[in-house]
């Protein structure tokens, strides 16, 4: 997919963003109850590697055993914000029926949190399976989310212009782990691509 055309300012780089990560999981440790069975779910796609890198920093740095890991495939806007569904689409995947999160701490991980769509989504979901507790961690809140879903955890929270989106380039989706602002080229008050 070609990415789209604007004014891209890198506003944190490759070790910024791995300490934002050590953050999130000291956050998401003192939030956590070790006797309490973890599973770690990310939203596809770039919530998946995000969740990977959250669960290689707990266990490394706070001693948790590996979590159950998990990844959903839950889609409404391309990656440039451009509306892809009226609804937002959730594809179960037919392994995850049979799984049993009933009495786990769920943490679900996802790059950015917009409207709040996608999470929304992935709660209900998750909440049908009867887990102890849900969790949410994001990257990047924007702080303008429509529906009432909120981040327990957050890396950074950007508050910018309702046009201008933010990216996350998370590899192995990108080469490099780094979060943009783009700014869309504007004619007469229209964005355009």
């Amino acid at each position: 997919m070609d990415r789209p055309t604007g004014l891209r300012t890198c506003l944190y780089g490759e070790e910024q963003l791995a300490n934002v990560v050590d953050g999130m999981a000291c956050q998401l440790a003192a939030r956590l109850d070790r006797a309490t069975p973890l599973a770690v779910i990310g939203i596809l796609r770039r919530g998946a590697p995000l969740a990977e890198r959250l669960t290689a920093a707990l266990t490394a740095n706070h001693q948790f055993a590996p979590p159950l890991r998990l990844d959903l495939s839950i889609k409404r806007y391309a990656d440039d914000l451009t509306l892809l569904h009226p609804e937002t689409r959730f594809v179960e995947n037919i392994e995850h029926r049979a799984v049993e999160l009933t009495g786990y701490t769920v943490v679900v991980v996802d790059d950015v949190l917009y409207t709040g769509n996608s999470l929304l989504r992935a709660v209900a979901y998750l909440a049908q399976k009867q887990p102890h507790r849900i969790l949410v961690a994001t990257l990047a809140d924007r702080c303008v989310t429509r529906l009432p879903i909120h981040a327990d955890v957050v890396g950074v929270r950007l508050e910018v212009a309702p046009p201008d989106i933010i990216e996350c380039n998370v590899p192995p989706y990108e080469p490099t782990f780094r979060i943009e602002l783009l700014q869309m080229e504007r004619k007469q008050g229209v964005v355009s691509a």
